[in-house]
């Protein structure tokens, strides 16, 4: 599938977006026509790879906030094993060892995900009210309280789990707000990179954790556990810190009528002189916008759900929890089992093999994602996880104990470790960072955090359940459950196909162009933006398509 629209060489266009236009029944604000109309479309002075290296190293600071969430999911998978923690917040069997009942272990790790679906639906506002930095500190800040109290626990579970409540509520706030930030201050061409870097520090933090782990995994007193917690202060001190070089959102600086320093952040985003023509051009860009949102009025929640928003509502919410339900989740978990049944007993050294080919291969995504574009990525990490699950489960069904539980057979276990790699590296390059990158792109300005904390909380309450009830589930049916992730995997390919429109290579005001004519998303990576139209650009043949669906699901889009 080629998602790269045909080269058009900009030139005035000839149509634009009549005022009383609606497609589909929808009521999207358009976009004014001084805007839609321009003459040419100006590039960005330094695309020059020190000057974009730059961006990408403030949008990295931004991203760190992945760094924090991964560093806790990486961290928390350790510390159910560790004898200290197990010591303190477990309970006794009859012979004097200590353990976790699968109802606390699950709380405890899972209650997490309950706190960031509340932070994101509760904090996100802060971005509006505050500006996105202020908010991202205020959100990190909220994080420590949640590690302190942790820390501070001696042997009250509840008194962690109070904890880990409190720092989930920080940690969904800074998934609404990084992506939204880095979006909204990077420069287009580089914008689903720059947002992947958010999934890549995810993945680091991962990995990170996991590492910390190992290393201090023969303590035997509170270090075990203490010393991660501790680490987290650095890290969400360092993030702070690193907000300070961040350019605040130039939509943001619009809205609040603070147009010099939207000037300056444009500026300093695309490493030019304030009165430089492209900078003045994408101020009046954003400003036409912000004024067509603001004539609208304030946002409401049941806006999201009226009939002109709701079907991108609906598709953001989907593709999030869609992201939850491609099981990733599933495998760190179980995937010590599988490595047991080769020799490699030590669980600690199992997570840092996952965490390893799951920080590389999102390394790929950051070429991926813009390189050939969402709906491919997603579209084909889709087919790529189907094919792994296939092999997985069947192998885990009918070889792997073939001879009894307590027999494993040695080639299947390898299989499954093969597939169980080659799933993680589909997940990774695809639906793991392009979740956050279709997001940060979907909304217009007005309801974008609303509507952005909203998607999110669909993912941290699906990570709830399947961190919760997988350890049931597992002991029910073993491998079988690969084969409901597959099932949900098949629906998503097609979910796609149909739901998902191409945003790859423009700027946010160019997206909400595109929704507003009503483009097919199957034929929306063929879209061009009215101010880069030859004379004989038909962008009504993008709004309806007579060909059977079973066609075109398999034709090129």
């Amino acid at each position: 599938m080629d998602s790269t629209p045909d080269a058009i060489s900009p030139s005035k266009s000839n149509s634009s977006i009549d005022d009383g236009f609606e497609s589909n029944n929808s009521k999207i604000i358009n976009q004014k026509d001084d805007i839609q109309q321009s003459e040419c479309e100006i590039e960005s002075p330094n695309n020059n790879k020190s000057a974009l290296m730059a961006v990408a190293l403030s949008c990295g600071m931004v991203a760190f906030g992945g760094f924090i969430f991964g560093w806790d999911t990486g961290t928390i998978s350790g510390f159910v094993a560790q004898t200290d923690f197990l010591r303190r917040f477990g309970q006794k069997n009859a012979d004097g060892t200590h353990y976790l009942s699968k109802v606390r272990t699950g709380l405890v790790v899972s209650i997490f995900n309950i706190g960031c679906a509340i932070g994101g639906l509760v904090l996100a506002k802060l971005g509006d009210t505050h500006g996105r930095k202020l908010a991202l500190a205020i959100v990190v800040s909220i994080y420590i309280v949640g590690i302190v109290i942790q820390i501070a626990s001696i042997n009250k579970w509840y008194q962690y789990f109070i904890g880990r409540i409190i720092s989930g509520l920080g940690v969904g706030g800074i998934s609404v707000l990084s992506p939204m930030l880095i979006s909204e201050v990077s420069p287009k061409q580089l914008r689903g990179t720059l947002v992947s870097s958010y999934q890549l520090m995810i993945t680091l933090g991962i990995f990170l954790g996991y590492c910390t782990n190992f290393g201090t995994k023969n303590y035997d007193n509170s270090v075990q556990w203490r010393v991660p917690l501790g680490l987290s202060f650095a890290w969400a001190l360092l993030m702070i810190g690193g907000l300070s070089f961040v350019p605040e959102s130039p939509r943001y600086l619009i809205e609040k009528g603070r147009m010099d320093e939207a000037r300056d952040s444009l500026a300093q985003a695309n490493k030019c002189a304030p009165d430089h023509p492209f900078v003045q051009h994408e101020l009046d860009t954003i400003s036409a916008s912000v004024e067509e949102t603001r004539a609208a009025g304030d946002a409401t929640w049941m806006e999201l759900f009226k009939p002109f928003m709701f079907k991108r509502t609906s598709m953001g919410v989907m593709i999030q929890s869609l992201q939850q339900l491609t099981g990733d989740n599933y495998f760190f978990y179980y995937g010590t089992i599988v490595f047991k049944a080769v020799g490699l007993e030590d669980s600690f050294e199992t997570s840092i093999v996952f965490g390893v080919v799951n920080f590389f291969s999102t390394c790929c995504s950051l070429y991926t994602v813009d390189r050939f574009g969402r709906r491919n990525c997603l579209l084909w990490g889709a087919v790529g996880m189907i094919c792994c699950y296939v092999v997985y489960a069947s192998v885990g069904v009918t070889r792997l104990w073939a001879d009894g539980q307590d027999n494993p057979s040695k080639g299947a276990g390898n299989c499954m470790i093969c597939f169980a790699c080659f799933y993680i590296f589909c997940f990774a390059t695809t639906w793991a960072p392009i979740a956050y990158v279709i997001i940060s792109e979907t909304f217009p300005l007005r309801i974008k955090s609303k509507a952005m904390s909203l998607a999110t909380a669909s993912n941290w309450i699906w990570g709830f359940l399947i961190s919760f009830f997988t350890p049931f589930i597992t002991q029910a049916i073993n491998f079988s459950y690969g084969y409901v992730f597959m099932g949900c995997m098949v629906f998503a390919y097609f979910y796609v196909f149909f739901f998902v429109s191409e945003t790859k290579g423009l700027t946010l005001e160019e997206v909400e162009v595109m929704y507003s004519e009503g483009v097919l998303p199957w034929k929306s990576s063929a879209w061009v933006p009215p101010s880069r139209r030859a004379a004989d650009y038909d962008v009504d043949a993008l709004m309806h398509d007579d060909v059977p669906f079973y066609k075109r699901v398999f034709a090129r889009n």
